[in-house]
C-alpha cells in the first residue's frame, strides 16, 4: 500500500509539473504577442506621427499686417519683439521672447515684468534695434511695429518673418490681436481679452455713480509737463469704462496731450487727478514734480486739497502700453475707488 501511494503520489507531481509548463508557454506567447503589437505600435507612430502633430509642426499661416502679408511656418518658439507693448503681449501669452527691445526706463526693464525678463537679450531701443544681435539670435519671428521699424523693415524679414503693428497710441487691444495671432495664440489671446472685457464691466458696475466724477492726468517730465486726454493708453481705458472728463480734455485740439504751464494749472483740476513722472534717471523729471506740487497753484487745486490727487506709476499708467500694465492699472483703480474685486 505504501508503494501503491507513493506511485500515485508521483503521477500526480508529474501531471501537476506538466500543466504548469503549458500555463507558462500559453502566457509566454501572448506576452510575446503583446510586446510585438507594442513594438509595432511604436514603430508605427515613430514611422507616421499623429497628423495633428504633423500639421502643428508644418502648417503655413498668412497674417496681414501693416507692412503687407507675412507668411508664418508652424509655432515660432525664437520670438524677437521690438515694442514695449508687444514685449507685455508675449509675456501675457506665455511666450518667453529670446530678445528685446529696453523699457523705456528701469535696467532695462520695468519693475513689472523684469522677473520674468530673466535671461532675454537686450536689443537696444524701440527706435534704433540692434540688427546684428537680432540676426545673431536667428529668431522664427520678428514682432514690431510700423512708427517704429518701417525704415528697416526689409532688413528684418531678411531676417526672419515679420510682423509690424500699425499704431502704437491708445488702443492697445488692437495690436494684442495681431501679435496673438502672429503667434499662433488667437484662442489664449481671445481668452486674456474676455476677461480683461469683463474686470472693465464688473468695475463699471460696481463704480456707479462713481463714474461721474471727472479725471484729470498730469505727467511731469524734465522740463515740461503735459495733461494727456482720451487718445493715450489711461485715456482709452477711461473711456471704456465711462468715467467722466474734463472739459479742458474735452475741447482738446489734440486728443492725445496738451503741454501747459504753470498758469493753465487750473484747467487741468477735476474731482480726482491721477499724476505720473517719466524719470529716465537723471533727476530732472522728479525735479519738475516736485516743483509743481509745491506750488501754490497745484496746492489749490480742488483734488488736491481734497485729497483726490494719486501719484501713480508712469510705467503702468502710460509707457509700458501692454495688456500686463492695463490690468495693473485697473488694479490700482480698484483700490482708489474703493471697490472690491
Amino acid at each position: 500500500m505504501k508503494v501503491r501511494g507513493t506511485q500515485t503520489n508521483g503521477n500526480r507531481t508529474a501531471w501537476f509539473g506538466m500543466l504548469m509548463l503549458i500555463l507558462v508557454m500559453v502566457l509566454s506567447g501572448c506576452g510575446s504577442k503583446e510586446t510585438s503589437d507594442n513594438a509595432n505600435q511604436t514603430n508605427s507612430t515613430a514611422t507616421n506621427p499623429p497628423e495633428t502633430a504633423a500639421n502643428t509642426d508644418n502648417q503655413v499661416r498668412k497674417v496681414k499686417h501693416a507692412m503687407g502679408e507675412t507668411e508664418i511656418k508652424g509655432t515660432p518658439l525664437k520670438v524677437v519683439v521690438l515694442t514695449n507693448e508687444g514685449t507685455e503681449a508675449l509675456l501675457a501669452l506665455g511666450v518667453k521672447p529670446i530678445g528685446a527691445v529696453k523699457s523705456w526706463t528701469g535696467d532695462p526693464w520695468y519693475d513689472h515684468i523684469k522677473a520674468d525678463m530673466e535671461g532675454v537679450t537686450v536689443l537696444g531701443e524701440e527706435g534704433q534695434p540692434n540688427l546684428e544681435l537680432i540676426a545673431g539670435l536667428q529668431p522664427d519671428l520678428i514682432i514690431g511695429n510700423k512708427k517704429r521699424q518701417e525704415k528697416i523693415y526689409e532688413q528684418l524679414k531678411a531676417i526672419a518673418p515679420t510682423v509690424l503693428s500699425e499704431d502704437l497710441r491708445g488702443e492697445w487691444k488692437i495690436n494684442f490681436n495681431l501679435y496673438a495671432e502672429a503667434l499662433g495664440k488667437t484662442a489664449e489671446g481671445d481668452v486674456l481679452m474676455a476677461a480683461f472685457d469683463k474686470r472693465i464691466e464688473d468695475f463699471k458696475v460696481k463704480a456707479g455713480d462713481k463714474l461721474k466724477q471727472t479725471v484729470s492726468v498730469v505727467r511731469f517730465m524734465a522740463g515740461k509737463t503735459r495733461v494727456y486726454h482720451t487718445n493715450t493708453f489711461s485715456g482709452v481705458i477711461f473711456d471704456k469704462i465711462g468715467i467722466a472728463r474734463t472739459e479742458m480734455t474735452k475741447n482738446a485740439k489734440d486728443a492725445f496731450v496738451d503741454e501747459i504751464n504753470k498758469e493753465r494749472l487750473p484747467e487741468a483740476d477735476a474731482d480726482r487727478i491721477f499724476f505720473f513722472t517719466y524719470e529716465t534717471g537723471d533727476g530732472k523729471a522728479n525735479q519738475t514734480e516736485q516743483e509743481w506740487t509745491n506750488d501754490s497753484l497745484w496746492k489749490n487745486l480742488n483734488a488736491v486739497k481734497n485729497g483726490q490727487a494719486y501719484k501713480v506709476d508712469d510705467a503702468i499708467w502710460n509707457t509700458a502700453g501692454g495688456i500686463k500694465a492695463a490690468n495693473l492699472m485697473l488694479d490700482e483703480m480698484y483700490k482708489i475707488y474703493e471697490i472690491k474685486q
